[in-house]
């Protein structure tokens, strides 16, 4: 089933501003809240939905990225959106629901504690013009913050376990009351004590120092779609460095630089080629081999081919990113003129400058340069 476009998710146009796009989500975070639908596995689906929606929307580099790649520039490895748990959710974005989720639908306290989150990391991957066509999976090593082997990422010491907070009792946030000429005012903030996590460490973990993670390496593998072009950025759910006890892990940004081909150069998903032939040849019509990123092929040349000519091989460029068919190589035939004359050469030349057939005589079918320009690129 294909995704759902992410403004059409949040019942935005695509130049909504900022503003619009966090009241469009809170709007549709209110009314599919877990709390409000107590079972129902659809609006809670919908939740997650519009919260993902809301991570690439309201960020203005994934905005961007999306706007221009779709679904496609927000993968990477196989990974999507949809990965988002409800704690990674209410950790993301808790702030934009204000009161109405602070404390509940029924009027209770919420007991949601805060999740550390680990922060993204950005790689730079190059790739030939056969791995853009084709597709590839590329392995990185990385250094990175992971979960730590001593305490699996509690922070603390084997064989003891985080208490319970004292101050806020678990609840990762404490209760304000204030009265007021209104009445009571309740607000709820993170706990000072916990930091949100409801839970305090007595014994540290040795290796961690009670941060749950340490320094170390991960050979990460990425699938590389066919179509990305130079400048994309692929999102890997999960692989950037890892939250501080038992936190959420950020995301790996991957970000594609594609290398320059000695012999095909790229327009969009097409490809483009200069061939040169010699007068003989194309007077008299031949067969070339050229380059292609499947390997070499031959075309032929007819019989009076004009400079300039531009011969299309359908579906020989680049697959489209999002699936929508493939590109043409475009061959751009020049006629090579010698620079210099043997004395016989120019002899036999000299016979035939005054022939009919070598005086310009062109027709309707020679079309000009930018003619033929505006035919394929139109």
């Amino acid at each position: 089933m294909s995704k759902r476009d992410y403004y059409d998710i949040l019942g935005v146009g695509k130049s909504a501003s900022a503003d619009e796009i966090k009241k469009a989500y809170r709007k549709m975070a209110i009314k599919f809240h877990p709390d409000k639908n107590p079972g129902d596995k659809k609006a809670e689906e919908n939740f997650k939905e519009a919260a993902e929606a809301y991570e690439v929307l309201s960020n203005e580099d994934k905005r961007a990225r999306y706007d221009r790649f779709g679904h496609e520039g927000m993968r990477g490895g196989g990974h999507g959106g949809s990965h988002m748990s409800m704690d990674d959710i209410f950790s993301h974005f808790g702030d934009i629901f204000g009161g109405a989720f602070g404390g509940g639908f029924g009027g209770g306290q919420s007991t949601r504690r805060r999740v550390n989150r680990g922060s993204n990391l950005r790689v730079k991957v190059k790739l030939t013009l056969h791995d853009v066509a084709n597709g590839v999976e590329k392995k990185i090593k990385l250094n990175k913050y992971k979960e730590c082997d001593g305490c699996h990422g509690s922070g603390a010491e084997k064989g003891s376990t985080p208490s319970t907070c004292t101050t806020c009792h678990g609840q990762g946030q404490v209760t304000r009351v204030t009265n007021t000429f209104l009445g009571q005012m309740q607000t709820a903030s993170t706990c000072p004590q916990c930091g949100g996590s409801g839970e305090q460490i007595t014994n540290k973990c040795k290796e961690c120092h009670g941060n749950g993670i340490v320094k170390g390496e991960e050979v990460v593998s990425i699938n590389i779609p066919a179509g990305v072009a130079d400048g994309m950025q692929l999102s890997i759910s999960g692989k950037g460095n890892a939250g501080a006890r038992g936190g959420v892990p950020g995301d790996l940004i991957v970000l594609v630089e594609e290398k320059e081909d000695p012999e095909l150069l790229r327009d969009g998903n097409n490809l483009l080629y200069d061939l040169y032939v010699n007068f003989a040849d194309a007077a008299l019509g031949t067969t070339c081999e050229i380059p292609t990123i499947d390997g070499k092929a031959r075309i032929k040349i007819g019989a009076g081919t004009q400079g300039g000519k531009v011969l299309r091989l359908k579906g020989k460029g680049i697959p489209d990113v999002n699936g929508y068919g493939r590109g043409d190589l475009l061959v751009n035939v020049n006629i090579w003129t010698p620079r210099e004359l043997s004395k016989e050469e120019k002899s036999i030349i000299e016979k035939f400058r005054k022939s009919k057939n070598f005086k310009p005589n062109p027709t309707s079918k020679d079309k000009s340069y930018f003619d033929r320009m505006r035919e394929f690129f139109s």
